[in-house]
């Protein structure tokens, strides 16, 4: 259990779902974690109950926020040391129609999944420069197929997805030694989808969420995936193991692109 033994990580969106089961698989294989979320009450007792697997910490964080961003790499090297590893996992997704989708819905949308994305990576590379790393950009299957409802996330993501092997190429040319890769998950089961569920549940007046998660799981051939599943992914993704990959896309998806 030593994959990531001597490294310093940072998780974004770090308080449930992919980035808390990311934070637990960092822990438990000798990284040193800075667990980041907007949300500090979950972020806290997820810090807590993560501190038997390893070392760990929690810090506040609004991802679209360069000064922020900024913060959080200082208080990051002041407590474990210069970070070697960053998971962009940050995000939110708004299922609205189109027409009813307004500019500022739009903007708050990419302010998180590609702006966030953006300035957490240009910070890490400033950081992580004159030693090597690896940034993990966590995108969605939506980055390659559309889906009609939810056209600001998609965009998000597909930018994202491409941001990410633009900055591969500018961290290869300069001989940084940093590896930039996007991961890919398809239907997992996280607060966000559970969220989306009930929300689903309650405007088709349903008694129960089961017919709306049986929809979900349609959509990909194995079915609704775990967060541990991605986790997984990121983990080899951040480790030496995978030396040699960088502008890459990951697909853990139980087939969702293929459908």
């Amino acid at each position: 259990m030593d994959r990531l033994s001597g490294k310093v990580a940072i998780v974004t969106g770090a308080a449930a779902g992919i980035g808390l089961a990311t934070a637990k698989v960092f822990a438990r294989e000798g990284a040193s974690v800075m667990m980041t979320d907007c949300d500090t009450v979950s972020g806290e007792a997820a810090a807590r109950e993560l501190a038997r697997f390893g070392t760990v910490h929690f810090e506040q964080h609004d991802v679209a926020s360069e000064a922020n961003w900024r913060l959080i790499i200082n208080a990051t090297m002041q407590r474990f040391g210069p970070p070697n590893i960053l998971v962009n996992n940050a995000g939110i997704q708004l299922t609205r129609g189109l027409e009813e989708t307004t500019l500022d819905d739009w903007r708050r949308v990419f302010s998180v999944n590609a702006e966030g994305t953006f300035i957490g990576t240009r910070v890490a590379v400033e950081s992580m420069k004159d030693r090597g790393g690896s940034i993990i950009n966590v995108c969605s299957t939506y980055s390659m197929v559309a889906d009609g409802l939810n056209a600001a996330y998609c965009a998000s993501k597909a930018a994202s997805r491409h941001f990410t092997k633009a900055a591969a190429l500018y961290c290869a040319d300069r001989k940084y030694n940093i590896r930039v890769n996007a991961v890919h998950p398809g239907v997992v089961m996280t607060p966000m989808l559970e969220r989306e569920i009930a929300a689903v549940t309650a405007d088709r007046g349903l008694p129960d969420t089961s017919a709306v998660e049986s929809e979900w799981g349609r959509i990909c051939p194995l079915g609704i995936g775990e967060a541990s599943d991605i986790a997984d992914g990121i983990l080899y993704l951040a480790s030496d193991e995978s030396k040699y990959v960088t502008g890459s896309d990951l697909v853990i998806d139980g087939g969702h692109i293929i459908r």
